[in-house]
């Protein structure tokens, strides 16, 4: 989050939604700021620099690095948003030989007015599909691509034991809105891992670390994102 004397020097418009501000961050993607919440979706710094490098580096990248014989990964997010986590993810099948069936949750979704503005590189096209998907229906983005997008908050989503590789746990900040980050849901969480499962996510609270070693998860707390300080990279051992 940057100090407010410095939000200023960021492009902002105001669109049809009241409380969805649009940004240009520094590396010239888009993002959102909620005025209501008065959180960003990404960092002002590099909106994909930052997803790139907590989701999809130290995510799904980590996760085929310590689990080489696996060729189909199941990822669950936890804040779809204005896509772009499922847009790098879907970007990284056309690059690499795996499959990624994504599952994403969103109980505030962006509406179209705005999430026709956001810039994505050249990515238009994927950005127009994945919102314009279906709820609770698995959709076929790419051949290697399975999107299944719920209009659901985590507590009211059924818990899937042992399912997913990798978790995005891209909520809201802690102090926005501590709900999302309640130790009944890191526990959710915690059982929808499979074995040696990873969770990812900018955050690295102090109590949100304490929670995560309190359910059981072995953590890492790395190098943050675009002029962040830390992110947590937590594990499932058992």
């Amino acid at each position: 989050m940057i100090p407010p004397s410095s939000r200023n020097n960021y492009k902002k418009t105001i669109l049809s939604k009241p409380n969805l501000k649009l940004l240009i961050t520094e590396d010239g993607s888009s993002s959102l700021l909620n005025t209501t919440l008065n959180d960003y979706y990404h960092s002002t710094k590099g909106a994909i620099g930052e997803s790139l490098y907590v989701y999809i580096e130290q995510g799904i990248d980590y996760y085929i690095k310590t689990n080489s014989s696996c060729k189909h990964l199941k990822v669950f997010e936890i804040g779809f948003g204005t896509g772009l986590n499922a847009l790098l993810a879907i970007n990284w099948t056309q690059k690499n030989p795996y499959l990624i069936d994504y599952e994403s949750i969103e109980p505030h979704p962006v509406p179209k007015a705005i999430y026709t503005q956001l810039q994505f590189k050249n990515w238009s096209l994927n950005l127009a599909k994945i919102h314009k998907c279906e709820w609770e229906i698995p959709q076929n983005m790419t051949e290697a691509f399975k999107l299944t997008k719920f209009n659901t908050p985590l507590e009211k989503f059924e818990n899937k034991c042992g399912y997913y590789n990798v978790i995005f746990f891209d909520a809201f900040s802690p102090s926005k809105q501590p709900n999302i980050w309640h130790l009944s849901n890191l526990k959710k969480c915690f059982a929808s891992l499979k074995k040696n499962g990873f969770l990812v996510t900018y955050c690295a609270q102090g109590q949100f670390k304490r929670d995560l070693k309190e359910i059981g998860f072995e953590i890492e707390t790395l190098p943050g994102a675009m002029g962040k300080w830390e992110m947590v990279r937590a594990q499932k051992v058992t």
